[in-house]
């Protein structure tokens, strides 16, 4: 039959790869349990989904079976994702619209188009912060999120149900002794965050210079400025990575959250530590995005870092070196 289009009878891997094919190629659907196989014309394509499209997913998809796979399908593949199967000789497409297959006779080469972010827009400041803290440890009580946060009981209620309701905590029961909430899958909730951190809206930063052959020697330095001011601030991507969790070879530039609300805010920081804005500096200056990563900063070796699911949101916002290093991470954690 040609190209279906779209139906409830179709996988969603099946789907996603018939929405990049010719309207007219000539396609036909198999599917038996967890194996799904497009036989377009004359040529079979075994077809797999990895969930979000991330690097995890991805790898977790291969190991259960690359040898069975000829197209990797997902929600929208990251760019480490992509560079994974290109180098494992794989297709790909996913939900975007963006696809590359080789197979056969059959060459697709799309760029797919930008998602909205739909629910994302719900996930709020408050709800990160509840996250986080979530993620770090923390019961997911209004009482316990309320002690390690410091938002009001309203906005911790708010967040939990909130994450209650995305299925990212589940419950016993509704009501009575059991219905205390929890974490059911940490690696669904750390992706959800995640991807809410990457479809934040930007916020102010500033670019000053560092001096210094070793990054993190200078910016413990800038640190003592800080802190012999009082002022709270915590590196994070791949300073905090490298400190948490080494796996980069080299660091070229660091990114820092300050306490500061405004651009001017972040120009009177730079200032304490003696800092000039500079284009093209290696140092970056942020607001803390969230309560819970003013907080939940720990020390270690003089440094301050901000909490480890936030610096992982960072690393993969950071491109394909980051997003593997952002992985390394939660190993490392999880391990």
């Amino acid at each position: 039959m040609s190209n279906p289009g779209a139906t409830a009878s179709v996988p969603r891997a099946a789907q996603t790869l018939l929405n990049v094919l010719p309207r007219a190629a000539d396609v036909d659907v198999h599917v038996a349990g967890n194996s799904v196989v497009l036989a377009v014309g004359r040529q079979r394509l075994r077809v797999g989904w990895a969930g979000d499209g991330g690097l995890r997913s991805v790898r977790q998809l291969l190991d259960e079976g690359r040898e069975e796979l000829d197209i990797v399908t997902a929600r929208r593949l990251s760019p480490a994702a992509r560079e994974l199967l290109v180098d494992a000789r794989l297709g790909w497409a996913d939900e975007s619209g963006a696809a590359e297959i080789a197979a056969g006779g059959i060459v697709v080469s799309r760029e797919g188009r930008a998602q909205e972010p739909d629910r994302l827009t719900r996930w709020t400041p408050s709800v990160m912060a509840v996250a986080e803290a979530l993620l770090c440890g923390t019961d997911a009580t209004v009482a316990a999120t309320e002690q390690t946060t410091g938002l009001s009981t309203g906005s911790c209620t708010n967040a939990l149900r909130f994450l209650t309701d995305e299925g990212l905590l589940t419950a016993n029961a509704r009501r009575g002794r059991r219905s205390a909430r929890r974490v059911e899958d940490p690696d669904r909730l750390l992706d959800a965050y995640a991807a809410a951190v990457a479809a934040d809206k930007p916020r102010p930063e500033l670019q000053v210079g560092l001096q210094g052959q070793d990054l993190l020697e200078a910016l413990d330095e800038v640190g003592e400025a800080w802190d012999s001011a009082s002022i709270g601030w915590a590196a994070t991507s791949v300073a905090a990575a490298a400190v948490i969790a080494p796996l980069l070879t080299s660091i070229s530039s660091v990114e820092v959250y300050v306490e500061a609300d405004t651009p001017a805010g972040l120009d009177a920081r730079a200032a304490d530590a003696g800092l000039r804005p500079i284009a093209g500096g290696r140092l970056t200056l942020r607001p803390f995005p969230t309560a819970s990563v003013a907080r939940l900063a720990t020390r270690h070796d003089g440094l301050r870092l901000a909490p480890w699911p936030r610096v992982y949101a960072d690393l993969r916002r950071s491109g394909v070196r980051g997003e593997e290093a952002a992985e390394h991470l939660w190993e490392v954690v999880r391990g």
